[in-house]
């Protein structure tokens, strides 16, 4: 029975050999980072790649020393099956435990962009399709295909979407993109439409839609927004025209050069306030949340006129003879 017992002995000193072995490995793998001459780097992770593969591509750049450590451990743990695709910012100095903890969280690198108040839909698209994190899948869709693919078929696209500033991972589409940010202004628009003041003249969320855009396009002024809507909304009480130069621009549409003719004023399209009375039938812009509530909740007084001081605010008039002397003194210069 000796050999036996040597034997078990040999099994006993060999196990302890190795596992000792494994242990100084292990300690090895772990006082070894990744190493990102450059400080960080995006590393892009493509759906289905494994572990074994993202350790042999980053050992081919020179950061890991030790690919295969970097598998086993992630074996061990087992996070090996767990990789997410996208996009990762990798640092120098990352320890092999943060490395397989970024993989595993799905924390992709994020971009942004920015939708500005008072932007037009050919603004958005332009914006949208410049961007390259996004994927792009609207290029030649009309904006009514537009529209259908967003369920919302008929509806016309102006004013659908909130300006706001959103981030979200490579690879999202153009079409979800836009969806978001529909979704939200439909949120925005429903919470300013139920904090309205009782005796607007809007007959629902959507003129109060229309009247926001006029008013984001009328005034950069936050302070003067709920005066100016307090003007177009006493207009609309009295039937009398609105009267707003932004929307004769957008009725004239690429056509416009940055100058307001006569023959503009009175050409009629639908969105002439000079000629027709009431709203616009659409919105002409993407209205943030201050001019939505601003719309829904209009300054009292009695003003009925405004025009441009030139730097950037108004002078607000009761009367046609007021309103004509503020125009001889701050745009006749007289």
């Amino acid at each position: 029975m000796k050999w036996l017992g040597r034997v078990l002995g040999l099994l006993i000193l060999t196990c302890s050999l190795l596992a000792g072995w494994a242990w100084m490995q292990y300690q090895e793998f772990q006082r070894t980072p990744l190493a990102v001459a450059s400080g960080t780097i995006i590393y892009d992770v493509p759906r289905g790649a494994t572990l074994a593969g993202i350790a042999r591509d980053l050992a081919g750049e020179g950061m890991l020393p030790n690919p295969r450590y970097l598998t086993w451990y992630g074996r061990y743990t087992g996070q090996a099956n767990r990789i997410r695709a996208g996009e990762y910012r990798l640092r120098d100095g990352m320890s092999p435990d943060e490395l397989l903890a970024l993989l595993v969280s799905g924390k992709s690198v994020d971009y942004s962009l920015t939708l500005l108040e008072g932007w037009n839909i050919r603004q958005v698209r332009a914006a949208i399709a410049a961007h390259d994190a996004l994927t792009h899948t609207l290029e030649g869709i009309d904006d009514a295909t537009l529209m259908e693919r967003l369920g919302r078929p008929g509806v016309h696209p102006e004013g659908q979407f909130f300006p706001d500033t959103y981030k979200f991972n490579r690879g999202t589409t153009d079409l979800a993109f836009l969806s978001r940010a529909m979704r939200k202004m439909g949120q925005e628009l429903e919470a300013a439409w139920s904090q309205r003041a009782e005796g607007i003249p809007l007959q629902g969320p959507y003129e109060a839609l229309i009247l926001a855009s006029i008013v984001e396009k009328e005034t950069g002024q936050p302070s003067e927004r709920a005066d100016i809507a307090g003007v177009f909304t006493r207009r609309l009480v009295k039937g009398m025209k609105l009267q707003t130069d932004p929307t004769v621009i957008y009725g004239m549409g690429e056509r416009f050069d940055g100058n307001i003719r006569r023959k503009d004023l009175r050409e009629d399209t639908p969105y002439n306030t000079y000629v027709h009375a009431g709203l616009p039938p659409t919105p002409i812009c993407m209205p943030g949340r201050d001019a939505l509530r601003a719309a829904v909740n209009p300054a009292d007084g009695n003003a009925l006129y405004f025009v441009s001081r030139g730097d950037g605010t108004h002078v607000f008039s009761a009367t046609l003879k007021q309103h004509n002397a503020a125009v001889r003194k701050y745009q006749l210069g007289k």
